[in-house]
């Protein structure tokens, strides 16, 4: 099979018979005769650069249209969506337990993932890993101080809804009550109107005036009550785009906020507002689809480190790319697509090749910050809200989730781990520069242990401050850090993971996925979609657009890929396009009081 190969070595570039006509005609090369002795053709190589969702979405793409792929991965498929082994946490028979960059999220308005997944064969899923998706029963608000939480049912789910007690429902009533009267009414209707304003606004006020326009500025959270700033401004942000309110652009946090309301409404949604996988995430979606894709012919090469994207003669000529004995090798291929988180790839890039489009340097202007998971491994289950919940109160803003219960049909003692361990209770951190409860250092300033130490402190000042005992030390069996934080507690603390962040601005640095270059093209969560913030669905499309990118360029007649976008309400569509004019004659939106 061809494939790209370091310099100077044999490429098998030809197949035949059936096989190479329909290779051929998914390539745009033609039709060739049916008879036995028709002439081969050669297929078009690519490599793509990474393997995380991005590019092993663009390899799947590829490999379906005929085209040789081979995939470098610098550590290990699946990148950041992975699930990885705990070092030396398995005993007998058992697998290691579980760790994760962070807890998977797939709500309903993803598209273009699902559509991936349901084309990953599962053994026993008609709809292949798409079947492995649950989705949690609600999620919960958690308050510091003695407040009580907030329990949030999910609507649109299949189901019986989770078991409530009279005292849950006791303490779901006065949370509500609570946060309703420490929201004051003038500030609730102020904020539904901004939601308004957002609603009706016009692609080209979204663009610009609203990209411009910090959220936490739109929402004027620096006048209103501390209940207001933690839920409706910091809060939202948290929970649904996984940045933070005071940088992001109102244009992201809207338009993300908006397709979840509508999603709830079951307006446009593949499923509910809330999925997650019913196991660790390489045992229900990488390892089958890695699978799938070697017996389309996808070969990898993980350990192998893209060190430089060389460019000559109007092209992308090699590759350079430490291989996983740590020697230098040029790898060459007809096409290259780059999917590797934009703080790796842009120091890819040398003089020429950013010369050559301007898109690229603009790519320095992009800003990613820490947001890193720890898992607490339990010996009891924890009495927590079934599915998500956020801490609130938490200076780390943390959110996480207990699995356990979400991985069905597995008995988690007998199946990872030493047998003691029951549950897995997996939490992000998501603020790293503010002080915490125990230590008043900042994650950053904070040593591993301690970080775990801080963490668990604030878990428990949200999940145990209403006389209930959720979490107690004497039930925490270990706690697992992702590896790619380094270094905190000294000088030079590193996160080898960050999180592509949404700040006013950002919209108008995003690369397209098809660059100047005719055989370079750029996949990852950075790229321009219809999702403009750091996600796996993000991720999914970019591949998809720079895979019909290649096929453009290349001629082929093959199906393009299929780039699902938001939900638009049509009702609202008269809205818009009134404000479309009130915009250009330098008008307010109509709902905008200010």
């Amino acid at each position: 099979m061809g494939q790209p190969q370091p310099a100077g070595s044999t490429r098998r570039t030809f197949v035949k018979g059936a096989a190479t006509a329909g290779g051929a005609a998914a390539l745009g090369l033609g039709g060739l005769p049916g008879s036995a002795g028709a002439a081969p053709r050669a297929r078009q190589s690519v490599a793509v650069l990474g393997g995380g969702v991005a590019g092993l979405t663009a390899a799947h793409e590829l490999a379906e249209r005929g085209f040789a792929v081979t995939v470098y991965e610098r550590r290990a498929l699946g990148g950041k969506a992975r699930s990885f082994d705990v070092p030396d946490s398995a005993k007998g028979t058992r697998k290691p337990l579980p760790g994760e960059h962070g807890f998977r999220f797939i709500p309903g308005i993803y598209h273009n993932l699902p559509d991936t997944l349901r084309r990953i064969p599962f053994p026993g899923n008609r709809n292949g890993v798409w079947d492995n998706l649950i989705a949690p029963p609600e999620m919960s608000f958690t308050r510091a101080g003695g407040r009580e939480d907030i329990r949030l049912p999910i609507p649109g789910r299949d189901g019986e809804p989770a078991d409530l007690t009279p005292d849950d429902i006791a303490r779901a009533l006065t949370a509500f009550l609570d946060t309703a009267f420490n929201i004051p009414a003038h500030e609730i209707a102020y904020f539904v109107n901004r939601a308004l304003v957002f609603l009706t606004s016009c692609d080209e006020r979204r663009d610009d005036q609203w990209e411009a326009k910090p959220w936490w500025d739109f929402v004027r959270a620096k006048d209103m009550s501390y209940d207001y700033q933690r839920i409706l401004a910091i809060g939202v942000t948290r929970n649904i785009v996984a940045t933070k309110a005071e940088v992001a652009s109102t244009r992201t946090v809207g338009t993300l906020g908006e397709a979840f309301v509508f999603n709830a409404l079951g307006r446009g949604a593949d499923g509910p507002p809330d999925r997650i996988l019913n196991a660790p995430t390489n045992e229900a979606w990488i390892d089958p689809w890695v699978a799938h894709l070697k017996s389309l012919g996808v070969e990898f090469r993980v350990g192998w480190t893209v060190r430089e994207v060389a460019y000559g003669d109007g092209r992308v000529t090699k590759a350079v790319i430490e291989d996983a004995g740590g020697a230098r090798q040029d790898v060459t291929a007809d096409h290259y697509v780059q999917a590797m988180p934009v703080e790796h790839a842009r120091r890819t890039w040398g003089a020429a090749l950013r010369a050559a489009d301007p898109q690229l340097p603009r790519c320095d202007k992009l800003r990613t910050d820490w947001m890193t998971g720890i898992q607490f491994y339990l010996t009891e289950r924890p009495k927590v809200v079934d599915g998500h919940f956020n801490c609130i109160d938490s200076p780390w803003s943390l959110t996480g989730i207990a699995q356990a219960a979400h991985w069905k049909g597995r008995d988690f003692p007998a199946e990872y781990g030493d047998g003691l361990v029951v549950d897995c209770l997996s939490v992000d951190i998501s603020e790293w520069d503010k002080p915490g409860i125990l230590y008043g250092r900042t994650a950053k300033n904070c040593t591993r242990e301690e970080i775990a130490r801080e963490v668990w402190a604030q878990l428990k000042a949200h999940l145990n401050d209403t006389g209930k005992q959720v979490l107690t030390d004497g039930k925490l069996h270990s706690w697992h850090l992702d590896p790619g934080v380094d270094g905190t507690g000294g000088p030079d603390p590193r996160n080898d993971d960050e999180l592509l962040i949404h700040p006013v601005g950002t919209l108008h640095n995003r690369p397209s996925a098809a660059t100047k270059i005719p055989n370079f093209f750029l996949a990852g969560d950075y790229v321009a979609v219809d999702i403009d913030l750091a996600t796996m669905e993000g991720a999914n499309a970019a591949a998809r657009q720079a895979v019909n990118a290649l096929l453009d360029r290349v001629g082929s007649s093959a199906r393009r890929c299929t780039v699902t976008s938001r939900y638009r309400p049509p009702e609202i569509e008269g809205l818009k396009r009134a404000d479309r004019t009130r915009y250009r004659l330098g008008l307010r939106n109509a709902f905008d009081l200010g």
